[in-house]
């Protein structure tokens, strides 16, 4: 902030001092009157500066924004005014004989007065432009920052809503299946629940981040799907393939498990047989995952499962990866289809 702050002051003064000493670079090598350059160049830039500086640190801010139009056009216009005012009283008073060495040399008059009057005014228009521009601009800049600062917080607003929405939908699933289990086969429950809370820790507390290695969410994947396959029958069948190699990709963690969720509570059936197949593939920074599983609808009156895992996903998608996803599902054959597909770069 300082550096910037330093910076700005140094590119003002190099552009006055520029400015100062522009009638001298322009009249290198001819004769050089210092009166006539005080006169005519440094005495309007003066009285241009002060416009300058009364507008890009007070006027703009206090009467042009708040839109005090008609104020700020007076003050301007009086000020003009009185510039051209005082211009004119200094050369008329202490430049006098500029003026009439010239018309002596060239024989020319000086121009007529209301046309001197008009290129003057513009001269100090040009200034009170420039500061009205650069404020503008600056106001532009920092309204869109700020904008863009308020739908990034309101985006890891709805992240940090979502992703804490899931914990306790996973949690309510794994549950639900476990007791299930109970009465069936109490050593297998005492297993699940051994498994379930390895994974709740690392819900907990591994996945409070933006991105997380593949890797990682992998290996999360590969526990939980055996945590499911104790609780199937031999007549379910679950194959599955994931990346074996490091492939140093990051993701946002917990995308995929609702995926999972829903393919073991749509895609099995306790008296017929069922297959669900998971395959993930990495291209480069893509990674494409892929579910396919037998598709038995669940009963009307049957309300386990409020859905939310899938409408969870989508949302998080959209917000993570706004144009770098590609989410489908789809049924044929008797077949529920799953294809997402991530740009992680």
């Amino acid at each position: 902030m300082r550096n910037n702050k330093t910076l700005t002051i140094l590119s003002h003064l190099i552009t006055w001092l520029t400015l100062f000493s522009l009638p001298y670079l322009l009249s290198y090598g001819e004769l050089q009157e210092l009166n006539r350059v005080i006169a005519h160049f440094w005495i309007p830039l003066v009285f241009s500066a002060i416009i300058f500086y009364a507008n890009y640190f007070i006027l703009i801010d206090k009467l042009l924004f708040p839109k005090k139009m008609v104020a700020f056009f007076v003050i301007n216009t009086i000020a003009i005014i009185i510039f051209l005012l005082i211009k004119e009283y200094i050369e008329s008073t202490y430049f006098s004989d500029i003026a009439r060495k010239r018309e002596e040399m060239t024989g020319n008059t000086a121009p007529p007065f209301k046309m001197a009057i008009y290129i003057q005014t513009l001269s100090y228009l040009a200034p009170l432009l420039f500061s009205i521009a650069i404020k503008s601009t600056q106001r532009w800049v920092k309204t869109e920052a700020e904008r863009k600062e308020a739908i990034n917080i309101k985006l890891k607003s709805e992240l940090q809503h979502l992703h804490y929405q899931l914990q306790p939908h996973f949690f309510f699933n794994s549950l639900n299946n476990i007791y299930a289990m109970v009465d069936i086969s109490p050593d297998q429950a005492k297993t699940s629940i051994h498994s379930l809370s390895k994974l709740m820790r690392y819900m907990l507390y591994e996945t409070a981040v933006e991105s997380i290695l593949l890797s990682k969410e992998i290996d999360f994947m590969k526990k939980y799907i055996d945590l499911m396959k104790l609780r199937v029958s031999d007549k379910t069948v679950v194959n599955y393939s994931f990346p074996v190699k490091e492939t140093g990709i990051k993701i946002a963690p917990l995308l995929f498990i609702s995926l999972i969720e829903n393919a073991f509570k749509h895609g099995v059936s306790a008296s017929k047989e069922s297959l669900i197949s998971i395959d993930m593939t990495c291209h480069e920074s893509n990674v494409i995952f892929k579910i396919e599983n037998d598709n038995f609808p669940k009963r009307t009156e049957d309300k386990s499962g409020s859905g939310i895992g899938l409408q969870n996903l989508v949302k998080r998608l959209e917000l993570l990866y706004p144009q770098k996803h590609e989410f489908k599902t789809t049924l044929k054959a008797n077949r529920f289809l799953v294809h997402l597909e991530i740009e992680t770069s």
